[in-house]
């Protein structure tokens, strides 16, 4: 609240301040698409160099405003969105990467973090290598779904990211009671670790079914709207109150009702609802890496008596070991299951994947805003009232990580992905979505012969739709037909290019009859939002 205050007594200076960031905001959104370049690494270097402008306010990042405002939706929207029946086909990989990728690079970071710094404890060791685990699910996402990655490939780092949050969050608790009070319990970690993943997924089925019961006998865009933003929090928070794993409750609430999403949204309001999705995790995703670059201040005020040299080592081999660790277990673990455990009799032999698919996933390894918050929350003190040795270096660390991932391994991504030769072309999806559309055409000429008989069912009109289905279900079929020559698919073309003129006519109209006073803005927008279903049909 002092901050707060301290914002509002600052006056006209604060407001040009604040004004300046949101502006630096706005440029580096159009730079990022200007330039193609993914907008978090863009971001998070224009909020480090933003931050150096003298007079820029300082910025302080509350981790637990991050972890409980901005991650929840972020999870939630992920796992909605994501493909259920790639996440049951990659579950292998996935646990994999979540559970075991998680645990070797806290061991690992911890190692080599005790080996190289000096006088830092095995316990603030434990508790980088805990912070830096987590693969960034803002990060990954965002970067790899806009250089053209595979689909198998962003359907497994989507999964991961998803997961990997509760293992990572469970070893930084006890890595931070460790060294807060000297203690740690193997096993007190591994049951706790189970009994937290299995009442976050129960907490989230729970709370996916019980929203899926309300939303079902709900019509109404804006309060249907309003309930699934608000869901994350409804799965999240109890999970969180309770001590369980609220990613998982977050994720498994959000992986529900993605599923049942079809069954209980309308068509009017699931254009909407996706819309201010969009919109929200765009919102979110630019809020968290400003906020991130923006802490550079924060992070160099605490590391007094540390020379430049000594910190870019630090730095490096931190950055190296967190590389090099997912590497060397991506590797073996994409091929050592396959041999150990065959199929059983009956079912086919999962195709080995080429080696640059586990490179690819390797190299897949950013870091983001969950490490910082995470590094953030370490506790000042120690329980005996101490201050808690190397938490400024921990912080230090994990921001160098951060930063360095996001811009070599980001903005080389792409790069890697050409020179790998795994570019996703895009047939596989457009022949699933062919076939999908002939299917769907033919089901509709199977009930229109089913209600010709009807009483309320004209003749002409049932004619004009059978024939629009037939021409659906020809232009698809031609993309099967290696001898057709392209005119059915250059008709639909040439017809939805003429709709587009005439639907731009429309809408010319019904503005010029708004702007002369013959209808109001209503109107206008009701007669609007029909055409507008009309226009996202069209492909150009």
């Amino acid at each position: 609240m002092s901050g707060l205050l301290a914002a509002t007594e600052g006056g006209a200076a604060f407001d040009l301040q604040l004004l300046g960031i949101l502006v630096a905001v706005a440029v580096l959104l159009l730079a990022a698409y200007r330039t193609a370049l993914p907008y978090p690494i863009l971001l998070v270097v224009g909020g480090a160099l933003l931050a150096l402008v003298p007079g820029i306010p300082e910025v302080e990042l509350a981790p637990e405003l991050v972890l409980v405002i901005a991650l929840p939706p972020l999870l939630y929207s992920a796992a909605f969105f994501s493909s259920l029946s790639d996440l049951r086909e990659n579950v292998q990989p996935i646990a994999l990467l979540a559970v075991g990728a998680v645990i070797i690079t806290v061991l690992g970071v911890a190692v080599v973090a005790h080996t190289i710094i000096d006088g830092l404890s095995w316990e603030a060791a434990f508790v980088l290598g805990a912070v830096l685990s987590p693969t960034d699910p803002v990060a990954a996402t965002a970067i790899a779904g806009r250089v053209g990655a595979p689909r198998r490939f962003v359907s497994i780092v989507e999964g991961e990211s998803l997961v990997n949050d509760s293992t990572a969050l469970i070893c930084f608790k006890f890595a931070v009671a460790a060294a807060a009070g000297g203690s740690f319990s193997l096993m007190e970690a591994s049951g706790a670790f189970v009994w937290g993943a299995v009442a976050g997924v129960a907490i989230g089925l729970a709370v996916g079914w019980l929203v899926a019961q309300l939303r079902a006998r709900l019509d109404d865009a804006p309060t249907e709207i309003t309930i699934s933003l608000l869901t994350p929090y409804f799965a999240y928070l109890p999970a969180e109150a309770a001590g369980v794993s609220a990613v998982l409750a977050a994720v498994v609430s959000g992986i529900f009702l993605g599923f049942r999403s079809p069954h209980l949204i309308t068509p009017q309001t699931r254009i909407q609802a996706f819309a201010v999705w969009e919109i929200v995790v765009f919102v979110l995703n630019a809020m968290l890496f400003v906020l991130l670059g923006l802490q550079l201040p924060a992070v160099v005020e605490g590391l007094e008596g540390y020379g430049a040299l000594e910190l870019t080592w630090y730095a490096f081999a931190v950055t190296a070991a967190v590389v090099v660790l997912r590497l060397v277990w991506v590797f073996p673990m994409t091929y050592l299951p396959q041999k150990l455990w065959r199929p059983r009799s009956g079912r086919p032999a999962r195709r080995t994947p080429p080696w640059q698919y586990p490179l690819l996933v390797s190299w897949t390894g950013m870091r983001g805003a969950v490490s910082l918050a995470a590094a953030l929350a370490i506790p000042l003190e120690t329980d005996a009232g101490e201050a808690l040795p190397g938490r400024e270096i921990v912080v230090f660390c994990t921001y160098a990580v951060i930063m360095a991932t996001l811009l070599v391994q980001g903005l080389s991504l792409s790069y890697v992905i050409r020179w790998l030769g795994v570019e996703e072309d895009g047939s596989r999806h457009a022949e699933h979505e062919a076939r999908a559309r002939i299917a769907a055409a033919r089901a509709a000429l199977e009930r229109l012969e089913q209600l010709e008989a009807e009483d309320w069912v004209r003749r002409p009109t049932h004619q004009r739709m059978r024939g629009l289905y037939e021409f659906r279900i020809r232009r698809f079929e031609a993309r099967f037909d290696d001898e057709d020559d392209g005119d059915i698919e250059r008709g639909s073309l040439a017809y939805q290019r003429l709709r587009r003129e005439v639907l731009d006519a429309e809408y010319a109209e019904i503005i010029r009859l708004r702007n002369r006073g013959e209808i109001d803005d209503e109107v206008m927008r009701g007669i609007m939002y029909d055409l507008d279903l009309e226009h996202t049909r069209l492909e150009i």
